[in-house]
């Protein structure tokens, strides 16, 4: 039978531990608001504006004159001219650019012989994202341009042509309309209509600013105490090694549930993130905290040192940030890295929340998880208990 009066002698103890490293408390404390905001700006996928693209109009035909024209208050860029008979190949570092548009020779005049010229658009390729927002941002303002030259066309088009045409049979004239009219697309998205990529990434963000705090603080617990001498006095006491390992966590997890709320009340009163069935969501974050406190603990009680417990603990959490899938889909890794990803808490810590705050599924969907949370805080835990018994023998 535990006892809890030894249970909370043991959390008052290491409490006094935390209240006493007052830089270390108040870097905690601030640590999660800030990287939330920090990350939370990474991740925002708002439109681009103002990215810096050269532009040379070597055509100067009225029909590159109205181009210029129609885009020139897009506000995704910052147009900056291009120096005229520069080399075909843009120098896009040199310029200061992150894309290069030249409208070349006769484009003008290729509109209206039926062979349309391509715009010559170079962008940088080390950006990925980037480059693909400037090529769709100028794809869809020459598909504006392109609309509003036909409609002009059409409009200025003599009588005799619509009478001509109205001797055409009615199902030609439906199959000419159908042509001239923009083929569409109608998408509607589910379970996040506004496209915010800053949902899909929060419940990652949270959960490795949790795993990065309560690993290494943990990881610090026992071989502290190791250090000073004072854990070989608390092992020849009464309590039992489930008590000491309970009372240990005990503290960090009552700060970690202080910490889990203020990076919650930054996502949702700063980036307006809404945050459905909350109890289901606590009880995720609650289990999440127990594993990720279990490990850090179970790494303690394996160090000798304090500095073996941090790079046992960044060892841990380096793959832990790239596989986890808490910024990108798992399912783009490939099947044996995915199974490898499946080990981590944080993975499954991020798929349950997202299929609950998302898709808003039931608690059976996500069982898997919340076993697999559950069975890695007792087996951690129950890890740390074995190895203390094994100190004090």
């Amino acid at each position: 039978m535990l006892s809890l009066t030894g249970i909370l002698s043991v959390a008052y103890k290491e409490t006094l531990h935390i209240l006493r490293d007052r830089r270390i408390l108040i870097l905690v404390i601030a640590l999660p608001p800030l990287l939330t905001l920090i990350f939370g700006y990474a991740f925002d996928s708002s439109a681009i504006t103002d990215v810096p693209v050269s532009i040379e109009d070597r055509d100067q035909s009225d029909a590159s004159q109205a181009f210029w024209k129609s885009i020139e208050q897009n506000k995704a860029f910052q147009w900056r001219p291009r120096p005229a008979h520069g080399p075909d190949v843009p120098d896009l570092v040199h310029e200061h650019v992150q894309g290069s548009l030249i409208i070349p020779h006769g484009w003008g005049q290729s509109l209206t012989n039926g062979k349309p010229a391509p715009l010559h658009l170079w962008v940088d390729g080390s950006d990925t994202s980037t480059g693909e927002e400037i090529s769709g941002q100028l794809q869809q303002a020459l598909g504006d341009f392109q609309r509003d030259s036909r409609n002009q066309m059409i409009d200025n088009l003599p009588v005799e042509v619509f009478d001509m045409a109205e001797k055409l049979p009615q199902e030609v004239r439906d199959e000419f309309g159908s042509a001239m009219e923009p083929w569409t697309l109608k998408m509607e998205v589910l379970y996040n209509p506004q496209q915010r990529f800053i949902d899909y990434v929060i419940p990652g963000i949270i959960g490795l600013i949790l795993q990065l705090l309560t690993v290494t603080l943990m990881a610090c617990t026992v071989a502290r105490e190791r250090e000073s001498g004072t854990l070989y006095q608390l092992m020849v006491t009464s309590l039992r090694r489930t008590e000491i390992v309970i009372g240990k966590v005990l503290p960090y997890l009552g700060l970690s549930i202080l910490l889990i709320a203020m990076a919650v009340a930054v996502a949702y009163f700063h980036f307006g993130t809404q945050f459905q069935h909350l109890w289901v969501l606590s009880l995720i974050c609650f289990l999440f905290l127990c594993c990720s406190l279990g490990l850090g603990l179970l790494i303690s009680s394996f160090c000798q040192t304090q500095t073996q417990s941090i790079q046992f603990a960044v060892f841990y959490l380096l793959p832990v940030l790239m596989l986890s899938g808490a910024f990108a889909p798992l399912e783009q890794l490939p099947p044996a890295i995915q199974m490898i990803a499946q080990t981590f808490p944080l993975t499954h810590f991020c798929h349950a929340f997202r299929m609950v705050n998302m898709h808003s599924v039931d608690i059976g969907f996500i069982a898997g998880d919340l076993v697999f949370m559950l069975l890695g805080a007792v087996v951690s835990c129950a890890g740390a208990a074995l190895l203390l018994q094994r100190i004090q023998e």
